[in-house]
């Protein structure tokens, strides 16, 4: 039988468990644009890091300077997935009340309560 404390603890992760998932869920349906080239190139992700649109505006496609094209849509997918990393660290890191992986996966104590 768990003590009290042990019952206390297994709470608190089962409610940052739940926050965890409404986070990820929040961060799949975020979507993050970037825009670079003064706008000629956008990427959206999704919060999760998932690229999902490149828009590219006509005046930017040089058949002459394919090089600067593909610059424009890495720089605009790098930003993006940047700015989703960001998005990322805000979210969970709200749901898990700034722990990070490492401490999750060092709970000691909880003698086999989580399985």
């Amino acid at each position: 039988m768990a003590n009290p404390q042990q019952m206390k603890m297994l709470r608190q992760i089962q409610k940052m468990q739940e926050d965890m998932e409404l986070a990820q869920e929040e961060l799949a349906n975020a979507r993050v644009e970037a825009t670079v080239g003064g706008g000629v190139v956008k990427a959206t992700v999704t919060g999760s890091g998932t690229l999902v649109a490149i828009a590219i505006d006509s005046s930017v496609v040089d058949p002459e300077d394919v090089e600067t094209l593909e610059d424009l849509v890495l720089a605009s997918v790098t930003e993006a997935t940047r700015q989703a990393r960001e998005l990322q660290q805000e979210k969970l890191g709200a749901a898990t009340g700034g722990l990070d992986a490492g401490a999750l996966g060092n709970l000691g104590g909880l003698g086999g309560l989580l399985g």
